[in-house]
């Protein structure tokens, strides 16, 4: 039975955060928190605060932490926000902010 976690409407591309999400993916926990300690990317700390939560919520179910690894880490596309900015001679152009919602779920291996 995997425990999940979530970050609904993280302020970050999704392909921004997958970048990250693929380096932890199948790894036993300690390597993955290791991994995410030592990634310079902004991502890593969205991530690492999703893992986290999913081990805690692992371990209030009384689960073996230390047979835990990463079972599932997927970035889904959030709603985009959608700006406008002033440009010259009265003009506007549109940008897009976009977010995501990253799902970690960890499993203890037999």
């Amino acid at each position: 039975m995997p425990w999940t976690a979530t970050y609904r409407y993280s302020r970050i591309s999704p392909r921004k955060a997958r970048l990250v999400a693929d380096l932890i993916r199948g790894r036993h926990v300690d390597d993955a928190l290791e991994i995410l300690d030592f990634t310079k990317k902004r991502a890593s700390g969205m991530i690492r605060k999703v893992l986290r939560s999913a081990i805690a919520n692992a371990d209030e179910q009384e689960a073996d932490v230390s047979a835990l690894y990463v079972h599932e880490v997927r970035v889904d596309e959030g709603p985009r926000i959608k700006r406008w900015r002033p440009k010259d001679r009265g003009r506007a152009h549109p940008y897009v902010h976009r977010t995501s919602h990253i799902v970690v779920a960890v499993e203890a291996r037999t």
